[in-house]
């Protein structure tokens, strides 16, 4: 079956290349940060530079978890949380305390990724911006708050880049409202584990398939059944998903 065209965003690499020794993926840990204005939510996005790792993409702010970040016990959890709280100091100036997000998903991309980070993915309101946003000019160039479904409208016309478990997290955003609303739902669901794994359709098509979907267990997005993926289509992004509520 032949490849066709990729996303500009597909970041999974060549799904067709054999990869001995596969490392480990790096503990990273990333914040979701929501805020009420009179109408809507708004989420904290940062653009990153073209010159680092994920260059040029909005992405929320996080990084990965260093060794620091560990308490004694070795709980990664708290490590992530610690490199949560870290991280968004650093990208973006905003102070945060270790209790004020929930841990509301988890993200591990496939072998085929050239640079792979296992992400605790945590979400917070904030009543206020806790002091203005400043970003450094080197890792981070830009910041805005947008409301997701803004966000979604625009990487639909290729005005900004996002990568798929950003992506996916904006859609399950824009799906509810005030802020509080928004962590009440996230804190009051099933932590959602997604181990990606890349198919190709029978167009060529890169699917990217997550626990739930019929051609997940295979490897093979033709399969019929249930759908929980996003098609990675050059044109855009499309979530399919019968088997989970967002």
């Amino acid at each position: 079956m032949s490849e066709g065209p990729k996303h500009r965003n597909d970041i999974y690499g060549d799904i067709e290349k054999k990869r001995d020794n596969v490392s480990e993926a790096i503990p990273a840990a990333t914040v979701v940060l929501l805020r009420d204005t009179d109408s809507h939510v708004e989420v904290l996005m940062l653009h990153r530079t073209s010159k680092v790792h994920f260059g040029g993409m909005w992405v929320f702010p996080g990084g990965r978890i260093d060794p620091p970040d560990f308490p004694a016990n070795g709980d990664i959890e708290v490590a992530a949380r610690n490199a949560a709280v870290r991280e968004t100091a650093e990208e973006s100036g905003l102070v945060i305390g270790l209790e004020d997000f929930v841990y509301f998903a988890h993200w591990t991309p496939p072998a085929s990724t050239p640079r792979r980070y296992a992400t605790w993915f945590f979400a917070g309101a904030i009543a206020d911006a806790h002091g203005e946003i400043s970003v450094d000019g080197h890792e981070i160039q830009d910041h805005e708050w947008i409301r997701p479904l803004d966000a979604l409208t625009k990487h639909a016309a290729g005005e900004i880049d996002l990568a798929p478990p950003t992506w996916i997290t904006l859609h399950q955003l824009s799906l509810y409202k005030p802020a509080a609303s928004v962590i009440d739902q996230l804190e009051a669901m099933p932590r959602k584990i997604y181990e990606t794994r890349v198919a190709l359709s029978g167009d060529g098509t890169r699917i990217a398939m997550w626990a739930g979907d019929a051609g997940y267990e295979i490897g093979e997005a033709d399969v019929p059944g249930e759908r929980h993926r996003l098609v990675m289509a050059e044109h855009g992004f499309r979530f399919e998903n019968t088997v989970e509520p967002y």
